[in-house]
């Protein structure tokens, strides 16, 4: 099984002056501690799941470059991104981009988006969810064009809402046959449907009967269009309380056994966020007594 850290927030002692330097270095510890991926959210507001609104968020692109300089192995990516926050090029062109600069190391995390309040707030245009779905599909169609050959298809796109008419991706990614897409979001007929269409892997919430059941969902997308559902990734969100101290929560064998459940339901990349992120001994700690048992995990 593979073990990925989202960093999902950025309210660490010191302020805004300590953000970089502290970035750094979770990054930095995260690479060498064995995670496989680490993510950053998309958003601009914090969310409500995790915080006040008003409390430090990163505009997730720039960071992941920033990350890409303080690693050397880990992949990298959003978890996941807004599909209106881009056009289908920049959304290309920036993972393109990563790629490139990190070594061949950039997924393309994204989602339809759900945060009606931030978008509004920042004056983002939200469109209706069923057109939402359709600027998705046509960044997916664009992504798989734009990633062909050495350059691009070089030929013209006619999406739903997008029309180019020369798709050059000069550098072209370096990894092949394209950085991997992952579509994050469990809705039954129309996320799972273009996870099976176009994704290289999903990205699934909540406990094991749960995620069973989304992953029994999409292999039933992939039989109706004949594709092998083996060829997908499947990944879940989750969070971790890690006992710290005299800090209460979960031993490192508690994670490891949940997390076997979570991979006996059908994951197998596990991907979590666990507080106080920024204290250098939870990083320590997790890659000493928990990741080589994920590893370890079938």
């Amino acid at each position: 099984m593979k073990a990925g850290l989202q960093i999902s927030s950025f309210t660490w002692p010191g302020g805004s002056d300590a953000i970089g330097p502290t970035l750094a270095r979770i990054v930095r510890d995260a690479d060498a501690a064995g995670f496989d991926s680490i993510w950053v959210m998309d958003h601009f507001f914090q969310i409500r799941s995790v915080g006040r609104p008003e409390e430090p968020m990163l505009e997730g692109l720039t960071s992941l470059g920033f990350m890409a300089a303080h690693s050397e192995r880990a992949r990298l990516g959003l978890m996941v991104g807004g599909v209106h926050y881009r056009n289908p090029a920049l959304w290309v062109k920036a993972t393109t981009t990563l790629d490139v600069l990190s070594g061949g190391r950039a997924w393309l995390g994204i989602g339809a988006a759900w945060n009606e309040e931030e978008s509004r707030g920042l004056g983002f245009p939200f469109p209706p969810l069923g057109e939402r779905f359709e600027q998705l599909e046509d960044t997916l169609r664009y992504a798989h064009a734009m990633w062909e050959g050495e350059r691009g298809s070089g030929g013209a796109f006619d999406g739903t809402h997008v029309h180019a008419t020369r798709l050059l991706n000069s550098p072209q990614a370096i990894s092949r046959p394209h950085p991997p897409i992952m579509i994050g979001g469990g809705g039954e007929r129309k996320t799972l449907r273009l996870v099976a269409q176009y994704a290289d892997a999903c990205n699934v919430f909540g406990d094991p009967q749960r995620i069973h059941h989304k992953y029994e969902v999409l292999r039933e997308h992939c039989e109706a269009i004949g594709r092998d559902p083996d060829e997908i990734e499947r990944s879940t969100l989750q969070s971790v309380k890690l006992a710290l101290g005299d800090r209460p929560g979960d031993s490192p064998a508690q994670i490891v056994d949940w997390f076997g459940e979570l991979g006996d339901a059908g994951a197998q990349h596990v991907i979590f966020g666990v507080r106080d992120v920024a204290d250098p001994r939870v990083i320590e700690a997790l890659g000493r007594d928990v990741i080589p048992g994920i590893h370890a995990l079938p």
